[in-house]
């Protein structure tokens, strides 16, 4: 009968319908596998994000502690430097105050010499003025003394000129 050969066609037979079980099973668990490695794959992405994350954080950590570091160490080293400086510059000051000191010093000496010079020169000029006018009121006792001499000269010629005005 052809409509029974029809409906044996299309009914599967045992063994076709264990095949299609058997490709629906390999379908499902290729379906599973794919599922189960994009959801192993999403959760390594996300993990590795995570990990990417943690290692800029931990970088950002590293990079602050090492600055940290480098500053501590140039902080210290300035200081030092500071220090150093400090000393050297306490040093040139001390040097120069003694300098300072020793000019004053030097100073003080030198006026004390120029006020002593200054006074022994005073001294000899009142002593020479002195002199002079000793010598002056000398000379001109000597210039009295002439003047004295001349006149008592002078008088006694007149005197004789106008006693012998009848002589000439």
């Amino acid at each position: 009968s052809p409509a029974m050969a029809e409906s044996d066609l299309t009914a599967p037979t045992g063994a076709e319908a264990e095949l299609l079980l058997m490709q629906k099973q390999a379908l499902a668990e290729e379906e599973a596998a794919k599922t189960k490695r994009e959801l192993l794959t999403h959760y390594l992405q996300g993990k590795l994000s995570r990990e990417e994350q943690s290692s800029k954080w931990g970088l950002h950590k590293v990079r602050t502690a090492w600055r940290s570091v480098q500053r501590k160490a140039k902080d210290q080293e300035l200081r030092q430097d500071i220090e150093i400086f400090s000393q050297t510059f306490t040093r040139v000051i001390d040097c120069k105050d003694g300098v300072i000191e020793t000019l004053v010093r030097d100073l003080e000496e030198a006026e004390e010499q120029q006020n002593r010079a200054l006074r022994s020169h005073l001294h000899l000029t009142d002593q020479l003025l002195h002199l002079q006018r000793c010598r002056l009121a000398y000379l001109e006792e000597g210039f009295n003394a002439q003047v004295d001499a001349l006149k008592a000269e002078f008088e006694a010629e007149r005197c004789g000129i106008s006693g012998g005005e009848g002589e000439w």
